[in-house]
C-alpha cells in the first residue's frame, strides 16, 4: 500500500468582484500547465437561491514523478453568494460576478504508489531502510518541490483575484 504524506495545506479568501468563469479557467490551466498534473474534477455542485448561487468544486491532480514518487494536489473552491453585476471600466460597462471565494489546497507526496515494496515483510523492511538511509535528501527535495508548487498556485490565484477586483 502506498504511503501518503500530506506536506502542504493552506487557503485563501477573497470577497469582491471576479469574473468566475475566467478565474476557473485560469486556475485549471495553471495547474495543468505549470505543474504538469493530470487534473480531474471530482465534485461540482451549485445551489441557486434567487439571483445568487453557491458553488462547491473539488479537483484532484496527480503526476508520477519517478517510479517510486507521485505528487497529488487537491484543490477545493467554495464560492458563496455569487451574483451577476455590472461594473464600469474606462467608461465601458462590463458584465461580471461578485461574491466570496475561498480556495483551499493540499499537497500530498505519495511514496511507493504501485505497492512494489508491500509484497512481503522483507520488502517492507527494505523500504524503511531505503527511505531512512539511502534517499532522505531525495524525499526532502520532492517535498520542497510539492510545497513550492502548492504555494505558487495559491499566490497566483490570489494575485489574479486582487487584479480582477481592482478593475
Amino acid at each position: 500500500m502506498a504511503e501518503k504524506e500530506n506536506v502542504f495545506s493552506s487557503k485563501i479568501k477573497y470577497d469582491g468582484v471576479v469574473l468566475f468563469k475566467d478565474f476557473y479557467k485560469f486556475c485549471y490551466e495553471w495547474l495543468k500547465d505549470e505543474t504538469e498534473l493530470d487534473v480531474a474534477e471530482t465534485k461540482y455542485t451549485e445551489k441557486i437561491a434567487g439571483p445568487k448561487k453557491d458553488i462547491d468544486i473539488e479537483w484532484i491532480g496527480t503526476r508520477k514523478v519517478t517510479d517510486y514518487f507521485k505528487f497529488q494536489i487537491k484543490a477545493t473552491f467554495r464560492i458563496l453568494g455569487l451574483e451577476n453585476v455590472e461594473t464600469t471600466q474606462n467608461g465601458v460597462k462590463l458584465k461580471t460576478n461578485q461574491g466570496s471565494v475561498e480556495v483551499k489546497i493540499s499537497g500530498t507526496l505519495i511514496r511507493d504508489y504501485d505497492g512494489k515494496f508491500e509484497v512481503n515483510s522483507n520488502r517492507k523492511f527494505m523500504r524503511s531502510i531505503y527511505e531512512k538511509w539511502v534517499i532522505p535528501s531525495r524525499i526532502q527535495q520532492f517535498e520542497d518541490k510539492l510545497i513550492s508548487d502548492c504555494d505558487e498556485f495559491l499566490s497566483q490565484a490570489k494575485a489574479y483575484l486582487d487584479l480582477e477586483g481592482k478593475r
